[in-house]
């Protein structure tokens, strides 16, 4: 005779929280791959990849109910839960660091090496083409203070070179570090022979849009190279626009320990 084997009953938090976290993470990568693609604005696809993070905060505790109805009913469901469980917290792992950098560091969206006189954007016809629109912010003296408490390491960066030379190196260091060069100016077509160099930068997930201008000036002995970052997204930066502006600085420092 054969028997038949019931089947174990499934925990429904359990397998809405595997579906809920899978639906999360397929809204997430859409509001991504249409934001890296332009085919959504910044403020929508923040919309709905913000919708997504809502999506996997209620699997999380979907799965957390599970686990609480598996181990009081001994109901099945516990591998469908933790991988609601993993998915969702993968998914807020991102924001959640976002969360702790924003309290950490200063509302800034605009970094610049030089504080007095920060390097202005250009207003050449690829210039303004290049920015879709979008006006380059006006510096605000006023956060000149939180960003010297929060970034003393970013200072204008002296060369042993003539302006010419320090102008080539920056251009191939921009391109090097992937930034898309929109226009340049090299030394000698302004009254007072700086050279100008601007650029686009993308941010890793939604390819958000940051404006860069790197400003070039010969001095006494040395040549200046200062530079300035700012995001066209949101009024945090969350340190994004300090570390490009670092790591432009390193490499010029390695290229001339190269030397």
């Amino acid at each position: 005779m054969r028997h038949m084997i019931a089947e174990e009953p499934l925990s429904r938090a359990a397998v809405w929280s595997r579906r809920t976290a899978v639906f999360a993470l397929a809204t997430a990568a859409v509001a991504i791959a249409l934001s890296r693609f332009g085919r959504l604005e910044p403020a929508a696809a923040l919309t709905v990849f913000g919708a997504a993070l809502v999506l996997a905060f209620l699997a999380v505790l979907l799965a957390c109910a599970a686990a609480v109805v598996i181990w009081r009913t001994g109901r099945g469901g516990s591998g469908q839960a933790a991988i609601g469980f993993a998915l969702s917290l993968a998914l807020l792992a991102e924001p959640a660091y976002l969360m702790v950098a924003a309290l950490r560091l200063p509302a800034l969206n605009d970094v610049s090496t030089d504080l007095e006189a920060p390097p202005s954007f250009m207003i050449s016809a690829k210039a303004r083409e290049a920015r879709a629109g979008h006006a380059p912010p006006a510096w605000d003296a006023a956060n000149n203070a939180l960003q010297r408490a929060a970034y003393p390491e970013v200072q204008p960066i002296l060369v042993d070179l003539e302006a010419d030379q320090a102008y080539q190196l920056s251009l191939r260091i921009a391109k090097e570090l992937g930034w898309r060069v929109v226009d340049a100016n090299p030394p000698n077509l302004r009254v007072d022979g700086a050279a100008q160099i601007e650029a686009t930068d993308r941010s890793l997930l939604f390819g958000f849009y940051d404006d860069i201008v790197i400003r070039i000036r010969p001095l006494a002995s040395q040549t200046r190279i200062d530079i300035r970052s700012s995001s066209r997204v949101g009024r945090h930066d969350f340190g994004d626009d300090a570390r490009r502006i670092g790591k432009f600085a390193a490499a010029v420092q390695e290229s001339m320990s190269e030397r």
